[in-house]
């Protein structure tokens, strides 16, 4: 009968996780949430946890705002998601409402609308070959899926005929 071996946890010191935190937090931007997560599964007890998040906001590793703005921004450039989306997502991180509204102040209306035109043509096209109703229904689901506004999807389904 074999004897089982369990690897060891890696356990850190202070100062060896405040290392590691911080290259964490300089590799992308990170909310309190993510880096509190991240400081768990490290096995760091909560007083530990505490003092490692205040440091990193002291020193500037970690910023709500400047989290809210950076992901709002690139979630919208880069995987075409609508304001309900990113809003949906940045609660789901415990950003505060006040950050939520900063991040979503960083999308320009103009680029907000011709990206939303742009989505709804290429869906359009994507489902031409199927009946007018199951047509809108494709489109419809596609676009709230992606957190589009529905005043904006009917307007533009409205305008299809």
């Amino acid at each position: 009968m074999g004897i089982l071996y369990l690897p060891m946890k890696n356990t850190f010191t202070l100062l060896e996780a405040r290392h590691k935190i911080q290259r964490y937090c300089a590799y992308q931007e990170r909310c309190h949430y993510e880096v509190e997560e991240k400081l768990k599964t490290m096995g760091m007890i909560p007083a530990a946890r505490e003092i490692l998040i205040s440091q990193l906001i002291e020193e500037d590793y970690l910023n709500e705002s400047r989290f809210a703005q950076h992901y709002a921004r690139g979630k919208f450039r880069i995987k075409k998601w609508g304001k309900i989306r990113i809003q949906k997502e940045l609660k789901a991180r415990k950003i505060s409402e006040y950050n939520v509204k900063l991040g979503l102040k960083e999308i320009d209306p103009k680029d907000y609308l011709q990206t939303f035109y742009l989505l709804f043509e290429k869906r359009r096209e994507a489902v031409k070959k199927e009946k007018p109703s199951l047509r809108k229904k494709k489109i419809f689901d596609y676009l709230v899926y992606r957190g589009w506004e529905t005043s904006l999807i009917y307007e533009a389904l409205n305008n299809l005929e």
